[in-house]
């Protein structure tokens, strides 16, 4: 199972707690060291819809033109997420049979205490 994010967004550090807390298994794919790459973005975009992953609440977004918003489709903003891996909503956990994006602490529990 990997947990990818940056560590110093509030929501990936209360994610890696309750993981830790949990007793869970997990490596940490830091975005800014690691980086990430088009076709790991592609993938996670036929398991979820490709609008769930782009964070439209970032600083980075408000920093892309309107004209480039308002265009924006699955390709762009793959490539997009590539280029400022800040636009992927965080953290994102993934293991073969599990994609979630974002943290709630409920649905970690539905999905990893079973």
């Amino acid at each position: 199972m990997i947990l990818y994010g940056i560590p110093n967004c509030d929501t990936v550090a209360k994610a890696r707690r309750w993981l830790d807390e949990a007793g869970v298994d997990y490596q940490f794919h830091n975005f800014r060291v690691d980086g990430i790459t088009a076709e790991q973005i592609s993938r996670w975009c036929d398991r979820v819809d490709w609008t769930s992953l782009l964070n439209r609440r970032s600083t980075s977004w408000r920093k892309i033109p309107a004209d480039q918003q308002k265009s924006i489709d699955r390709s762009s903003a793959i490539a997009l997420m590539v280029d400022m891996p800040t636009l992927i909503k965080r953290p994102v956990l993934d293991s073969d049979d599990l994609l979630e994006v974002g943290f709630k602490s409920e649905r970690y529990a539905e999905l990893l205490t079973r």
